[in-house]
Order: C-alpha cells, then sequence, then structure tokens
C-alpha cells in the first residue's frame, strides 16, 4: 500500500516515478531509441532535466521547512563536526612532530620541506577525488571511505620507521582527509532551509578551529612526556611524538563510527531517481525533529516528491552500458562546466587560489619567522674561541652554542656530553677520546684527527665537513640519528602555544560571521573580510619580536576566518546537487595547490626580507576582494 502512494504518477505529469518501465512506457518502449539521436535531441533532453531539478528545488525546500530545524540537523552537525575536526588536525600534525621526526630519522633539509608539504599534496588529490564520488555513489558513503583511508594510514605512520614509508603514509593519510571539506559542507547543505544555511554552515566552520585546538593541545601533552618511549634495539624505536600521530588520528576514527548511524542525504537519491530512499529519509528528519519538540503527534504530510530523470533514461543508453562508461560520461559533462568557460566558475577558483595563497603562506611564515627571531638572538649570545691550547683536559659537561677556531686538542677526552650548536673549525684533534657523545647541530669543519678513538657516539660522517681523520677509529658507533628532547623542550612548548593561540584567535571571526552570513549577505561577508585581511597584512611590517608576531598571527587569523567561511556558503549554493561536491572538490583541490605555492614562495624569504611575502599576501587579498564583488550573492536563494 505505502509501494503504491510512493510510486503514484499524477495525471498531469507533474510527478516523475523514477522507474526504468515508466520511462520505457513514456518513450513507446522501443528498442532502437537512440537511432537517430541528434544534438536538438540533446539539448531537449537536457532542458527536461533541468526543469525537473528546478522543480525539486522549489519542493525540496518546502519540505524542509515542514521538517524544520532541530535534533536531527544538530546531531548531524556533531558528526560532521568529528570529520571537519579531523581535517583540522591533519594540517597540523605534521608541523608538531617535524621537530622531533626529523632527528628520529635523520632528514635532511629538501626531506623536511617535503613532510611538510606532502599532506596538501595529499589534501589537493583526495578532495578532487572524493568530491567527485561523492556526486556518484552518495555523500555518505564517499565521506566514510575517505576517512576510513585517512584513519589507516594515520594509524600506519605512527609505527612506521623510515622516511620513505612516513612521507607514503602522511601522503595517502592526506588523500583520505581531503575529501572531508567538499563532502562534509554539501552533506550537511541539503538538510538545511535556505534561511538556517548560511548560519548553520558556519557554526560547523567553528569544528576546524576544535581540530587545530586539539591538536595544538594534544601536542603540547604528548610530545614532551619522553618517558612514554620505548624501543627494541637499534631497529625500532617509538617516541612519544609517534603516540601524539596515533591520537590524533581519534577524530576521524570518532566520526566513522558516529557517521555510521546517519543516513544518505536525501537530496542526493531524488536527484538520482530514488523516490523511497530519498521520502524515508525526509520522513525521518520531520519525525525526529517533532519527537524533540514535543509534537510526536504531528505526521508527515509529504506524499510525493519530484525526482529527476537520469541522462542514461532520457537517451536510453540501454542497461549494458558498462558504468564506467557511464561515470566518465559524466565526468566529461562536469569538466566543460568547471572548466569549460563558465566565468562565474573562473571568479571562484581567482577568489578560492588568491585566498588559500595568502592565508597559507602567511600561516606557515609566521611561525617561521618567529623562529628566525629566536635564531637570531640565540646566535646573538654565541661564544667564540680562538687560537685555544688544551692538554689533558677531561670534558663531561654540556657544550653549547660555542664556536672554536684553530684551536689544538692533545690528549683529551669528552665523555658523556651533550654538544648542542657547536661548530670547530680549522682544528687538530691529536690523541683524543670520545665516549658516549650525543650531538644537536654540532658540526667539525676543516678539522684534523690524528690517532683518536670514537666510542659509541652519534658523530656521524656527515659531521665531518673536509676534515682528516689519521689513524682515528669508530667503535659502536649509534645507530640511527639520537633524539635528545630536553634542548628543545622549551621551544617546543612556544611552537605549541603559538598554533594554539592563532587558532583559538579565529572564535570571533566564527561567531561573528554565523551570526551576520544570513544578515548581511555572502559577498559583503567574503569581500569585507578580505579588505580587512588585506590592511592587517601591512601592519606585520612592525612584527620584530616573538610577542609581535604572535599578535599579529591573532590578528590574521581572526579576521580572515570569516571570508573563509562565506566562501564555503558561497560555494555550496551556487552549484547544482548533481554536481555540488564535484565542483567544490575541485576548488578546494585548487585551494590546497595554491597553499603550496605560497608556502614555498614565503618560507624562501624567511630571514632576507618581509617585505615582499606581505606584498604577495596583500596583493593577493586585494585581487580576491575585488573579484569576490562579481560573484552572484546566493542568500536567499533554493539549493538548486
Amino acid at each position: 500500500m505505502k509501494n503504491d502512494r510512493f510510486k503514484e504518477n499524477h495525471a498531469d505529469g507533474g510527478y516523475y516515478r523514477g522507474d526504468s518501465q515508466a520511462a520505457n512506457d513514456d518513450e513507446g518502449g522501443h528498442s532502437d531509441s537512440t537511432e537517430g539521436h541528434d544534438e536538438d535531441d540533446e539539448i531537449y533532453e537536457g532542458d527536461l532535466r533541468r526543469k525537473d531539478q528546478e522543480e525539486l528545488a522549489q519542493q525540496y525546500e518546502t519540505i524542509l521547512q515542514e521538517c524544520g530545524h532541530g535534533k536531527f540537523q544538530w546531531t548531524l552537525y556533531f558528526v560532521l563536526g568529528l570529520a571537519l575536526m579531523a581535517d583540522g588536525v591533519e594540517i597540523f600534525v605534521v608541523g608538531f612532530v617535524l621537530p622531533s621526526a626529523e632527528k628520529d630519522m635523520c632528514l635532511s633539509e629538501p626531506n623536511k620541506s617535503m613532510l611538510g608539504l606532502i599532506v596538501y599534496f595529499g589534501m589537493m588529490v583526495g578532495a578532487f577525488l572524493w568530491g567527485a564520488l561523492a556526486d556518484r555513489i552518495g555523500r555518505r558513503q564517499s565521506l566514510l571511505i575517505s576517512l576510513s583511508i585517512n584513519s589507516i594510514f594515520s594509524f600506519f605512520s605512527s609505527f612506521v620507521q623510515g622516511y620513505s614509508t612516513f612521507l607514503f603514509c602522511r601522503l595517502l593519510s592526506g588523500v583520505g582527509i581531503g575529501g572531508s571539506i567538499p563532502i562534509v559542507f554539501s552533506y550537511y547543505s541539503e538538510f538545511l532551509s535556505q534561511e538556517k544555511r548560511g548560519e548553520h554552515l558556519s557554526w560547523l566552520c567553528m569544528f576546524w578551529m576544535i581540530g587545530g585546538i586539539y591538536a595544538s593541545a594534544m601536542a603540547w601533552a604528548i610530545i614532551p612526556h619522553y618517558g612514554w618511549s620505548f624501543q627494541m634495539g637499534s631497529a625500532y624505536q617509538f617516541h612519544s611524538w609517534r603516540v601524539f600521530v596515533l591520537v590524533c588520528a581519534f577524530p576521524s576514527v570518532a566520526a566513522i563510527a558516529a557517521l555510521s548511524a546517519m543516513p544518505e542525504s536525501p537530496r542526493f537519491y531524488l536527484e538520482n531517481g530514488k523516490h523511497d530512499e530519498g521520502w524515508m529519509i525526509l520522513k525521518q528528519v520531520h519525525d525526529t525533529n517533532m519527537r524533540a519538540k514535543g509534537h510526536p503527534e504531528k505526521v508527515f504530510s509529504v506524499t510525493t516528491i519530484k525526482t529527476v530523470k537520469q541522462m542514461d533514461e532520457l537517451t536510453d543508453i540501454g542497461t549494458d552500458t558498462p558504468m564506467w562508461q557511464r561515470y566518465r560520461m559524466k565526468i566529461i559533462s562536469l569538466s566543460q562546466q568547471v572548466s569549460g568557460g563558465d566565468l562565474m566558475t573562473f571568479m571562484l577558483m581567482a577568489v578560492w587560489f588568491t585566498m588559500s595563497f595568502s592565508y597559507y603562506g602567511l600561516t606557515v611564515w609566521f611561525p617561521d619567522m618567529i623562529k628566525y627571531i629566536q635564531k637570531q638572538e640565540y646566535d646573538s649570545r654565541t661564544k667564540t674561541f680562538t687560537k685555544e691550547r688544551v692538554e689533558h683536559v677531561t670534558f663531561n659537561f654540556t657544550l653549547e652554542n660555542q664556536v672554536h677556531l684553530e684551536g689544538h686538542y692533545f690528549n683529551d677526552k669528552f665523555l658523556n656530553l651533550k654538544m648542542k650548536s657547536m661548530v670547530f673549525e680549522d682544528s687538530v684533534f691529536e690523541e683524543c677520546y670520545f665516549e658516549d657523545i650525543t650531538s644537536i647541530h654540532t658540526i667539525f669543519r676543516n678539522c684534523t684527527f690524528v690517532a683518536s678513538l670514537f666510542y659509541n657516539t652519534d658523530l656521524f660522517k656527515y659531521r665531518f665537513v673536509n676534515c682528516k681523520l689519521l689513524n682515528s677509529t669508530f667503535l659502536h658507533n649509534k645507530e640511527g640519528c639520537m633524539l635528545d628532547f630536553s634542548d628543545d623542550f622549551n621551544n617546543a612548548y612556544m611552537i605549541y602555544f603559538v598554533n594554539f593561540l592563532g587558532t583559538l584567535a579565529v572564535l570571533p571571526g566564527n561567531i561573528v560571521s554565523a551570526l551576520l552570513m544570513d544578515k548581511i549577505g555572502r559577498l559583503r561577508m567574503l569581500a569585507g573580510s578580505s579588505v580587512i585581511s588585506c590592511v592587517s597584512c601591512f601592519f606585520l611590517m612592525f612584527g620584530n619580536s616573538e610577542s609581535g608576531m604572535i599578535a599579529l598571527l591573532c590578528l590574521f587569523g581572526g579576521i580572515s576566518i570569516a571570508s573563509w567561511n562565506a566562501l564555503d556558503v558561497i560555494t555550496v549554493e551556487l552549484y547544482p546537487s548533481d554536481k555540488r561536491t564535484t565542483a567544490f572538490g575541485f576548488l578546494n583541490a585548487l585551494c590546497k595547490l595554491a597553499a603550496v605555492l605560497g608556502i614555498s614562495i614565503f618560507q624562501s624569504f624567511v630571514g632576507i626580507t618581509k617585505a615582499v611575502p606581505i606584498i604577495f599576501a596583500a596583493g593577493a587579498l586585494a585581487a580576491g576582494s575585488f573579484l569576490a564583488t562579481k560573484l552572484p550573492e546566493t542568500r536567499g536563494q533554493v539549493l538548486q
């Protein structure tokens, strides 16, 4: 009885049943319908599909109004928030573990740079891949797959020992989490009516901030606890930074568990001709909200919902057409819209690119500038010793931040000590004994070692630059790179604290954007925030201290978050449901590409000049704010 009601076909043709038999009845059931199928037919069929989509959009908005906004949307809000939180965590993981991982894995400068950028490459691929897949197989299923890949490879990356395997795992982890942003916003928007959409999508953005706070707090709480480490001989070491990597996978795992209890987007089902499935989910939304509001007696009054004719039904390509070929046809159609001259899309691409280039470039440049300021201050305290002659002396204390030039050391012993930021240049070591040495940023340049013995040290070949080793012996050298935590204890806390403050600073911007998004409009929010962010860039010229740079980081982050929220909402509302996640994924992939370029360019100027990065960032933000004014305002319109 219920199925008969679902499949009711009104006499005026106002609703489409979506079953293949109806399609055959309408077309006369002929098997050679594709014969003589010309361009005019394609235009006509495209018009029919667009007409169906417009009718569905209007009716769907009315249904959402009847369902109301309540317990169901708030439950989905927290579930999808976990997925967005996982994305925020992923951005920070590598940056937090890099100071420890670079020593644990003996990373060179190029390897460190690649490890820092690899997550963006992975997210770039993932955004496009999962965005396209979500329009094909559904939002929920695609998000579950992407989060599962992120969880699995995040877990593996905490245990693998080699640099190459760690890099590979972080790459695939990034590919997995790359789908979260385009899918989450599209998925949630399809449960929101037009008067709630801007505000609640902006509230959802807060979970990205929560992800950054979670990562900072966990790094602060875990990485400095070096007693958590263990090792199995010299071949396998598991330090506390690996525990941090493992803990950072928890939001993704929690999102998977919670998402398993949530339904697919009913809009996706209706766009794909699945009337019964879409109706049941909308009824679930209605009943859940009515019960929570104390009105369980209210009945879902909708009996029939418009569905959209599928292109394969319109053209009758037949059931023998391979699925991959149908999928290929949809991808071609999408690519023509996204890159085939659509002015609105090109404008949106430019805004995404300029904002990402400046935002990610500056937010990575800030900590690097702080490190550079710290290094300058540290170098200013360097002690220099020239032409010293030391004989029969035992060194058994820490040697730090010293430069020794043209020294001569005879029959000296260096026992159970740490060397940090030590430089020995043009010096001679004769009959010296080195035992149980741990070194950081220590180098011997143009030195000569005569009849010296190295026992159980981490002084490897790369520590000796243009040195001569005459009758000298290395016994039981420590294998691999040694991780010495105590030297970076204070610096580590500073890094976590700076990122914690920078992430927390976006809270006011999040609140303001959520409260005003539906009141002043998306374009005013986007353009206004971009202009103010552009102006705030010039204050960076005055940041010559750690506290000054931290304050400017907080200022810039708090202002720019409003433009990001507005951009997410506009992107969701500009594209039709059958192409929404693909288009969002494409733009988010472009965003990550711009991030890679911005980070690479801005980092190259650290210690050289502040003017060039500031000019680049301000110029990009100015261009983005101008182009944003050319986009259409989407406030108050139904979700297409």
